[in-house]
């Protein structure tokens, strides 16, 4: 298996490159150079944050802090702006991770009111998705990304309360092999929606096995282990294609869009540290040295085509280091 300190190190020292001089973090192009035509995007805002809170990078930490309280802030109507000028759940329970990672607490608790008033739904035990600026209007969807995320975010608080909710969620998503991803505002799935996007970067159509390694890892660490399993054992079935992960499935688990992503791989990898699945681990390890991991230009290549060579069909450049630093660092925490 590859030096895991040396990875850390070297992503993030490509991380680095993602400041922006005006404030937060912008979109690395796949040579690490920050492309500054781009808005400046809340989701990687926060997770830049979050990534520099755990390795320690108070300065980076503060600079991503920083636009939080400025650059995104909405000061009229509360919460924080997406590029769009929308107000989406995905984004803001990464800055509840990004806050609980730096210490920030009254930014957390600010982030947690937030999430508290406008997204939580008490009635399905779960996050809405995305509002209008002034929060006068939900849209009908829901989707099992947020939610996913807001697991994450919840358990980070280290607060029992919102432990709770994570749980909650987790029960809605978890019962099966693969994970249902798109629902209406009633939380009746929606199996044909975006039949006409497959390759959607944040809602494609169909089952992702991506989400079911994530869902896995976290459902296995708030104790849902049989369910972690099966969901484990399903994205390998579905996901797996000789060669890499495919992007999305079917509901027969038969591929739709066979471009392997980066975080797939990343997540397949986390998944079998934390449920102690050491041959899967090394392997895809491996995997990930000869095909993702770019020696040369730095960080993981976001995307790779059916022949493992680098493309830009979902995702071009390369973003952030969120996924691959979550690999190596549940590595680094199971061995």
């Amino acid at each position: 298996m590859i030096d895991l300190l040396a990875e850390r190190e070297r992503l993030l020292a490509f991380a680095e490159g993602s400041v922006h001089p005006e404030g937060g973090f912008a979109w690395l192009r796949a040579d690490g150079t920050p492309d500054l035509t781009r808005p400046r995007e809340l989701w990687i805002n926060t997770r830049m944050t979050y990534v520099f809170a755990l390795a320690g990078r108070d300065d980076l930490v503060e600079w991503g802090l920083d636009a939080l309280r400025s650059h995104f802030r909405d000061d009229r109507f509360g919460g924080w702006r997406s590029a769009d000028g929308t107000k989406r759940a995905y984004e803001h329970v990464f800055v509840v991770l990004a806050a609980a990672t730096a210490g920030d607490d009254a930014l957390l608790a600010e982030a947690l009111d937030v999430v508290e008033t406008y997204f939580w739904d008490e009635e399905y035990g779960a996050l809405r998705d995305v509002f209008t600026a002034d929060w006068s209007a939900c849209e009908a969807y829901r989707g099992a990304n947020a939610n996913m995320h807001g697991v994450e975010a919840m358990v980070a608080t280290g607060i029992p309360f919102w432990r709770e909710r994570a749980r909650r969620i987790t029960e809605r998503f978890v019962g099966g092999v693969r994970v249902v991803e798109h629902y209406d505002s009633i939380w009746r799935p929606q199996p044909h929606y975006n039949r006409e996007d497959p390759t959607n970067q944040f809602r494609p159509y169909g089952a992702t096995p991506g989400h079911g390694f994530e869902w896995a890892r976290l459902a296995f660490g708030l104790g849902f282990e049989d369910e972690a399993r099966r969901l484990f054992g399903g994205a390998i079935h579905d996901g797996w294609d000789g060669s890499g992960f495919v992007y999305t499935v079917d509901f027969d688990g038969r591929p739709i869009v066979r471009s392997r992503l980066h975080w797939v791989l990343c997540e397949a990898i986390a998944a079998a540290a934390v449920l102690g699945e050491p041959d899967f681990e090394r392997a895809w390890w491996e995997l990930a040295e000869r095909v993702f991991i770019d020696r040369d230009g730095g960080s993981w290549w976001h995307e790779l085509d059916v022949e493992n060579r680098p493309a830009s069909t979902v995702w071009d450049g390369k973003p952030d280091v969120y996924h691959a630093l979550g690999a190596v660092n549940a590595s680094l925490e199971a061995s």
